[in-house]
């Protein structure tokens, strides 16, 4: 499988064109669906003022990065982490200009030429949830990932949530008893499969609720490149 890295930064302002630069670098690695050890991060000195609504969002001023390396100083080992990664960017089109930029101005190509693709789970998350809020405090509270500690915004903490929130969103075809971790509890499993349902009173989805349904399993074919074993089982 492609190793994939999470990636968040953190920016002087909105606009990328106009001047702005990344001030804040997160990346951590995923291995075998496990958020690893392995991180790169990294404060940048952007050689610019930080506007003040950006400060609001993450808390950093230019006094704070005065003394921070500038990108093209950390960026040959930035560029180690993600070489060949697919990379995961929640709204990567924001991410992926401003890190084109910097890339630029150090005449080192454009981030595609480094990584394998970029993932964007903003528009993953819309796919699996249209017409609901699907930005990363959104999407912890739908999966149940603590952001108790995010009152401020922050590249490696961002990078880190948007990973557990993409290991759930992406959950859905592994196994229950493959998960458990010893035989006693895969024979628990296996034993409440066998219980007797016949009881129960079976209500029908409701044609919106198949219609979610089938799209869910389109995103997830679409992401795990085959066909769903729910798919298979009711063929």
């Amino acid at each position: 499988m492609t190793r994939q890295v999470v990636l968040d930064t953190e920016t002087t302002g909105l606009n990328a064109k106009l001047g702005d630069r990344i001030i804040e670098i997160g990346c951590v690695e995923i291995l075998s669906r496990r958020v690893a050890d392995r991180q790169f991060h990294a404060y940048l000195n952007p050689e610019r003022d930080v506007d003040l609504g950006a400060t609001r969002v993450h808390g950093l001023t230019l006094e704070d990065l005065r003394a921070k390396p500038k990108f093209a100083d950390v960026a040959k080992e930035f560029l180690d982490f993600i070489a060949g990664a697919e990379v995961l960017i929640h709204n990567a089109d924001f991410d992926t200009e401003f890190l084109d930029l910097e890339l630029g101005r150090a005449r080192l190509g454009r981030f595609q030429d480094h990584v394998a693709n970029v993932v964007d789970t903003l528009a993953f998350a819309r796919e699996l949830h249209p017409g609901r809020k699907n930005s990363l405090d959104a999407l912890c509270e739908r999966y149940f990932v603590n952001h108790a500690n995010r009152t401020l915004h922050g590249a490696l903490l961002d990078a880190r949530l948007l990973a557990e929130c993409y290991l759930a969103m992406t959950r859905g075809q592994e196994s229950l008893v493959m998960e458990l971790e010893t035989p006693a509890q895969a024979a628990a499993a296996a034993a409440l499969l066998q219980v007797d349902l016949s009881h129960l009173i079976m209500l029908p989805a409701l044609p919106e609720e198949v219609a979610l349904h089938e799209q869910y399993l389109d995103a997830m074919e679409k992401e795990a490149k085959r066909p769903s074993l729910w798919r298979k089982l009711a063929a």
